[in-house]
């Protein structure tokens, strides 16, 4: 006997049967009756019996159906028990969880992942250990944290990465400067104003300086700072403009803006980084997790 059909299906057969009617368990079930007569002859298939006996106005469970239809339902009523047994066990593990983590990523979407996480496991406690992308290997490396958000570290032999998401470089400027109305603007345009910068030991600097390494024209550096948000405040004080990672930028501002930069376009990758062949603690595992979850539905400046 071949038992190929899965939940959906033994789900539309119990709808079925609740309600005698395969227009209103479809209509219970969000499906169209085609689709719910697929699953429920996908099922009789699978099991080589006829569980409905169908005419034009009504459908009624065969013998068998019926005997199948009080089973099913023991096993559906067992298996939302035990997944309610699950979230209960979930909101009682306890645990810490330390994350090395780049600032900007902090900005962006850890806070909409960590409220995800606290809701789902309440009595676990996570410790972000934000810095600089090279702190945040370092503390990988050296096991001070469960696992780092990154965007170094894939070519890191004793690290694996696993790639989150894809973002350009834009660049930062008051609203009223001469290049916020542009669509796009190039590296060599930012030669006429004046440059800011994060330092030499940066990992963000250390990426756009190989990239822009064979341009003839490239900004100088007016002021330095340590911060991308130390840099954004200057911009909004006026003191130039910037090159900064899309998700650095603050969603609303009244002072500044973000314009894409292009010739060259920069990009980076944001991934998660673990020790290879470490094996992360259960409670480190859920949030990894959760991570990985927003990688599918994220992708910034592609």
């Amino acid at each position: 006997m071949n038992f190929k059909f899965d939940l959906p299906d033994l789900q539309a057969f119990a709808a079925v049967a609740r309600y005698a009617s395969f227009r209103d368990a479809a209509s219970a079930l969000h499906l169209s009756q085609p689709a719910l007569s697929r699953r429920i002859e996908k099922l009789e298939s699978a099991l080589g019996v006829k569980l409905l006996v169908r005419t034009t106005r009504h459908v009624q469970l065969s013998g068998v159906g019926r005997e199948f239809a009080r089973k099913n339902q023991l096993w559906l009523d067992e298996l939302e028990t035990t997944l309610l047994s699950v979230d209960v066990l979930a909101a009682q593990r306890v645990g810490l969880v330390t994350v090395a983590c780049v600032p900007s990523a902090t900005r962006y979407f850890m806070p909409a992942v960590l409220r995800r996480f606290h809701e789902r496991f309440p009595k676990i406690r996570v410790r972000i250990h934000d810095a600089h992308a090279g702190e945040v290997l370092e503390a990988v490396l050296q096991g001070v944290a469960d696992f780092g958000v990154n965007f170094i570290g894939d070519k890191e032999p004793a690290l694996q990465f696993t790639p989150l998401l894809t973002e350009r470089f834009v660049l930062a400027c008051p609203k009223h400067h001469a290049l916020a109305a542009k669509k796009s603007v190039s590296w060599a345009e930012l030669c006429h104003y004046p440059y800011l910068s994060v330092g030499v030991s940066s990992g963000n600097r250390q990426l756009l300086d190989q990239a822009l390494a064979g341009l003839q024209q490239r900004p100088q550096t007016v002021f330095e700072s340590r911060h991308v948000q130390t840099l954004l405040g200057m911009v909004e004080a006026g003191l130039g403009v910037a090159a900064v990672p899309q998700m650095a930028m603050p969603a609303q501002s009244e002072l500044i803006c973000a314009v894409p930069l292009k010739a060259p376009v920069i990009r980076r990758q944001l991934g998660l980084s673990t020790r290879r062949g470490q094996r992360l603690s259960p409670t480190a595992a859920h949030l990894y997790d959760f991570l990985l979850a927003f990688k599918a539905s994220t992708t910034t400046g592609s």
